[in-house]
């Protein structure tokens, strides 16, 4: 008798195997927990570098008279779907036909990721309270009490303090510092640097009042530092504490005024810093840096250092390209890279957190 040629695999050893694949790609169905880590990281990782580039991108727009544009990632929404499916065909030995058996299995699958992203423009009445609204004394105030140097702050986000003119250079407005301003500046960082200075907030059903003093017995603060300024200030010397107010000139000698910077005319004057090819300043497509004006300064040094070269830059915390060229923040420069980062610290403050805006555009972005 010839015998037919049998399978290698017997019908239950067939069997168990279809079981075993339908088992492998049900399990992979369960893909939600396993994307937490790496969505969060990933997106998080992307929203903090594009909102760095859109943020140099204005401050270089801003040095070349063009309109900041800001776009705000209102949500950013992953969906995944998996879809499997199994199927099998086995014959096994008939006993009038012969020992002939075929098996075949086969299986599909099919994986689809579909991010969606939305974007709010800033604008409107959003647009006014965020960019031109100007930083609320007392908010600047409780930066500097948190630690935040005074003279970075005040450098940054103010006109003048009683009176005294900070220095600014923006298109068809600039100015030079007041010599007491830049004394101001020195000697409050080092009150500060020894614990000599404090404030404190007074509130009640209708106002809120916030109040600043100096305090050498009770810090390491020189005697004369704190003297320097009180006489710099124009304040009453025999006062406890002093009331500070947004404005230009104090009522008394017992108030201190803060004349401060809304984030536009900041992001104006922090562009200022930004070292743009000679050759556009000379032709007027962008305005006078800080570098072209440094005596107007009083001496003081660039708070922040932004490149600009044809080349794309190897060692960059931040770049982008404009003009076809490109501008960007050295990697090593941590006074710089601090400036910058608190300047979008900076711009989360002042929003308004007002209604949400409608969707403007949604992009599917798989």
């Amino acid at each position: 008798m010839t015998r037919g040629r049998s399978s290698k695999w017997g019908p239950g050893a067939r069997l168990a195997c279809v079981a075993i694949t339908a088992l492998w790609l049900a399990g992979c169905a369960t893909i939600g927990p396993g994307t937490i880590p790496r969505d969060r990281f990933d997106y998080a990782a992307a929203i903090s570098d594009s909102w760095k580039s859109q943020m140099l991108l204005n401050l270089v727009k801003a040095r070349y008279g063009d309109v900041p544009v800001f776009l705000d990632i209102a949500s950013a929404i992953n969906s995944y779907s998996i879809e499997t499916g199994v199927s099998a065909e086995a014959e096994l030995p008939r006993p009038l036909a012969g020992n002939s058996n075929t098996f075949t299995l086969g299986g599909s699958s099919k994986y689809t990721d579909r991010p969606t992203i939305t974007y709010n423009p800033l604008l409107g009445e959003k647009f006014s309270k965020s960019l031109m609204t100007p930083i609320p004394p007392g908010a600047l105030l409780s930066l500097i009490q948190a630690g935040w140097s005074a003279e970075a702050l005040l450098r940054c986000c103010v006109h003048s303090v009683s009176g005294l003119q900070n220095f600014g250079q923006r298109v068809l407005y600039g100015r030079s510092a007041d010599p007491d301003f830049v004394s101001l500046l020195t000697v409050l960082a080092r009150v500060q640097s020894a614990g000599g200075m404090g404030m404190r907030v007074i509130r009640d059903k209708e106002s809120q009042v916030t109040t600043v003093f100096f305090r050498p017995r009770r810090s390491g603060a020189a005697p004369e530092d704190v003297a320097e300024v009180v006489q710099l200030l124009g304040i009453d010397v025999n006062a406890e504490e002093y009331r500070v107010a947004y404005g230009t000139a104090p009522r008394d000698a017992r108030e201190i005024t803060i004349l401060t910077r809304s984030m536009l005319e900041i992001l104006l004057d922090m562009s200022s810093y930004i070292d743009v090819p000679s050759a556009h300043v000379a032709e007027k497509r962008a305005s006078p840096g800080f570098a072209d004006a440094a005596t107007a300064a009083g001496g003081l040094k660039p708070l922040l250092r932004v490149y600009s070269g044809v080349e794309r830059p190897g060692d960059a915390f931040v770049s982008i390209r404009y003009r076809d060229h490109w501008f960007w923040i050295d990697d090593r420069d941590l006074g710089s890279k601090g400036i910058f980062s608190f300047l979008m610290f900076l711009f989360t403050l002042t929003e308004s957190g007002g209604g949400q805006v409608s969707p403007v555009i949604t992009v599917p972005a798989g």
